[in-house]
């Protein structure tokens, strides 16, 4: 089916590439309806897009369709993906305040599709702490960002806030939609093949104090764990999310269990293993920590200051020497020699499946929305998937759980 997206068009002088971001759209196969601000009208006319896309131009919030249907109302419900692109820092506060005084403010308001923005905008506006807050607000209610790209400013300004490449916006927008489309369609007919399955999820990276105020951890979004347990939760598992510090909202419907340390982590992992069927550790566990943690604040010396760090407790490896006939997947973020890393701890801590991926790769690993991976399995099979969306991915792993726990029932079966 053809993806339907609306682009939305704000005032800044990378508007004009809004139409490159139009045709590339299309190339793709999307079907779009260009929304645009009246300030956008400034910097580039109806006409342009109106041309390439063969399709009314939206400018006003009253405007009607041909059937007389209220039109932010039939938009919002026919799409799979609303753009912004570019995106104002003036749009931002808006959706983030739930103003809705023109077309496209009330467009964002009114659809229960997702959101993908990318802003472009002078660098101390990008900066500054009314926008950071804005951009933080919206990734806490789901909306994702295309963040903006340093260089030479229309200003005539060095700085962060360039918009990013307009192949690279239209790909993702369409990832996005044919993800939400998929998702619209099966709540029609819903996949419930986890029935009856308690899937136990880790997420996040862990913290090891030094002292009251500093501590040790590592870049991990949680963003992969989040959609797992999302995915889980879609397909009639009962969830159970295990997460680190992250500033995502965990979805609605599953157990949520938060933790701080990776000892922390260890001793709410254990406590739930007994109850789940599937166990997927997509944490980010610090492999070290500080050996002693200062009871007050460490006070600059003016000298060299030396930290003694010691090992934490391998959480995967103790849950593979229990696992008994659970599903146990684990991830391996590497940054060299990733397959030959994987497959050694794929062995050593008696995993079913392990998620490779090289996370210095492109829209691969930390901080991003997409990831490409390679799985491997205990009987020597691989296959390498190519780059996705991380609720894609998470799909991925779960048909892959169940085609284990197939062949593990066949099995015992065999020998009973």
């Amino acid at each position: 089916m053809v993806v339907k997206i609306a682009l939305g068009v704000t005032g800044c002088i990378g508007a004009y590439k809004a139409a490159q971001i139009l045709r590339t759209l299309q190339e793709l196969g999307a079907e779009v309806d260009v929304v645009m601000t009246r300030n956008a009208l400034s910097f580039i006319q109806p006409l342009t897009f109106q041309a390439l896309s063969g399709r009314q131009v939206i400018t006003e919030t009253s405007d009607t369709n041909e059937d007389s249907e209220i039109l932010h109302i039939s938009v919002a419900q026919k799409i799979d993906l609303l753009l912004v692109a570019p995106a104002t820092a003036n749009i931002l506060a808006k959706f983030a305040h739930g103003i809705a005084d023109d077309f496209l403010s009330t467009l964002y308001i009114s659809t229960p599709a997702p959101t993908l923005i990318a802003p472009a905008m002078n660098v101390v506006m990008w900066q500054h702490p009314a926008t950071q807050e804005n951009i933080q607000k919206l990734r806490h209610r789901g909306v994702e960002f295309i963040e903006p790209e340093s260089g030479y400013l229309a200003c005539r300004m060095e700085g962060k806030g360039r918009l990013a490449d307009t192949d690279l916006i239209a790909k993702h927008a369409v990832e996005l939609a044919t993800l939400s489309q998929k998702r619209r369609l099966s709540s029609l007919s819903p996949n419930r093949d986890f029935l009856g399955e308690s899937v136990l999820i880790t997420a996040g990276p862990t913290r090891e104090y030094i002292d009251p105020v500093r501590f040790i951890t590592n870049r991990s979004s949680g963003k992969m764990g989040y959609a797992l347990a999302e995915a889980a939760r879609d397909r009639g598992a009962k969830v159970t999310l295990i997460t680190g510090p992250v500033s995502l909202q965990p979805p609605d419907g599953i157990t949520v269990v938060n933790v701080v340390t990776s000892k922390d982590m260890f001793d709410a992992v254990h406590n739930h293993i007994p109850q789940s069927t599937i166990i997927i550790k997509a944490a980010a566990v610090c492999d070290y920590r500080p050996n002693r943690v200062a009871k007050e604040k460490i006070k600059k010396s003016g000298e060299t200051f030396s930290l003694t760090l010691e090992q934490t407790d391998d959480i995967v490896a103790s849950i593979g020497k229990i696992k008994e006939d659970r599903i146990l997947i684990g991830f391996a973020a590497e940054t060299e020699k990733v397959i030959e890393h994987a497959e050694k701890k794929l062995i050593s801590k008696n995993l079913d499946l392990i998620v490779a991926n090289d996370v210095k790769a492109e829209g691969s690993g930390f901080d991003v929305d997409t990831n490409r991976a390679t799985f491997i399995t205990k009987d020597g099979q691989r296959q390498d998937l190519p780059l996705m969306t991380k609720r894609e991915l998470s799909d991925q792993i779960l048909d892959r759980a169940l085609k284990i726990k197939v062949l593990k029932q066949e099995s015992l079966n065999k020998t009973a």
